[in-house]
Parts: structure tokens; C-alpha cells; sequence
């Protein structure tokens, strides 16, 4: 069976690549599962550079084709920050939600947006060779927790009046930014992986 790296340590994001790429004849792994402990640095100012980072170094640590993301959330009252800066902004993993409302305590403008930006690495001599897709999902920043799902800003990203952090893990799939990103994706990696 082919095999697919998803260059994620985040155990939410491991969770979500595995339901998103199960229509695939493919074994997904992880680093864990290969031994792999990279500490990639996102030092740029693009999704896609950051993603692209991540997805090259796995691919030529592992030799296997390699998908890395980067995203984050757009706020419209932070002039559409913290963007790409959206995990460190947060401070600690868990706070992302709280930080945000504590943020928009009085904020009128609530209008928000989720960017992924997917890197697939394939590994060749000497360079792997990368392309990034991209997913956006629009929305606004709830004034208050809500659901149990997800991870990371779900519980305060709100899409048709529920957040994301409520929405069945398949509608969300379908939703989400992520999903849109892998959606784009899929048929590439197909051709990549020699899939039919």
C-alpha cells in the first residue's frame, strides 16, 4: 500500500488529516510513527512558505511524499490578524479560543476567516518538488465558548449561526478550511501516489 507522511505533530490536526484523507487507498503515518522529531522553524510571513517548509524538511527526513499545512484565523477588528502569527499569538496551545474573546471583549466588527494553506512535498533528487493548495473558510468570532469538537479556535468560529466546534466532524470536513485545501489537493495527490 502507498504511503503518505502528514507533517503534523498537533494531535487535533492528525485527527482531522486522517478523516479527510480516508477516501484514499493510502496508510497515512505521522513523525511519531516513523521516529521522526523534526523542529521545523515558520519564520515567513506566507501560509504557503511556512507549510512548504514544514512539508521539504519531512519529505527528505522520510523520503515520502509529505503534507504540511499552516493556518490561522483572520480577524477583522485585529486588521485581519494574528493571520499567520494565530498559534503563537494565542500564547499557549488550548488558549487559543479564550485569547481571542478576551481580544474581542468590545469589539462590534466580529467578522472573521479560517486560511489553510497545504504543502505536498514529493521527494526527488535534489530537491523535492512542492505545490500548495488553499482553503478559506468565512465566518465570524462567536462572543462565547460553544460545542464540544474540534480544536484550537472552533469553539468561538462561528458559521451559519453554530460554531465550528458544533457542527458533526462531516459537516465541518466539508466546511472547514482544511477540508476545502485537501478537497483541492486530493486530485493531485491521486497523481502523485500512482492512485486510481
Amino acid at each position: 500500500m502507498k504511503r503518505l507522511l502528514v507533517a503534523t505533530t498537533n494531535p487535533g490536526k492528525q485527527r482531522e488529516f486522517r478523516r479527510l484523507l480516508a477516501g484514499l487507498p493510502v496508510e497515512i503515518l505521522t513523525p511519531e510513527q516513523l521516529d521522526l522529531e523534526l523542529d521545523v522553524d515558520e519564520p515567513y510571513d506566507t501560509y504557503a512558505e511556512n507549510a512548504s517548509a514544514k512539508a521539504d524538511a519531512f519529505a527528505r527526513a522520510s523520503g515520502m511524499v509529505s503534507l504540511a499545512d499552516d493556518s490561522g484565523i483572520e480577524v477583522a477588528a485585529l486588521d485581519w490578524g494574528p493571520g499567520v502569527r494565530s498559534a503563537r499569538w494565542a500564547g499557549a496551545p488550548g488558549r487559543e479560543a479564550d485569547r481571542l474573546l478576551e481580544a474581542l471583549r468590545d469589539a462590534s466588527d466580529r467578522r472573521a476567516r479560517m486560511v489553510c494553506a497545504l504543502a505536498v512535498a514529493v521527494p526527488d533528487d535534489p530537491d523535492p518538488a512542492i505545490e500548495v493548495f488553499t482553503g478559506v473558510m468565512d465566518g465570524a468570532v462567536s462572543t462565547r465558548r460553544r460545542g464540544d469538537g474540534g480544536f484550537g479556535y472552533d469553539p468561538v468560529f462561528l458559521l451559519d449561526g453554530r460554531t465550528t466546534a458544533e457542527l458533526p466532524e462531516r459537516e465541518k470536513d466539508r466546511l472547514s478550511h482544511r477540508g476545502r485545501a485537501v478537497a483541492a489537493a486530493t486530485p493531485r495527490l491521486r497523481e502523485l501516489l500512482g492512485l486510481p
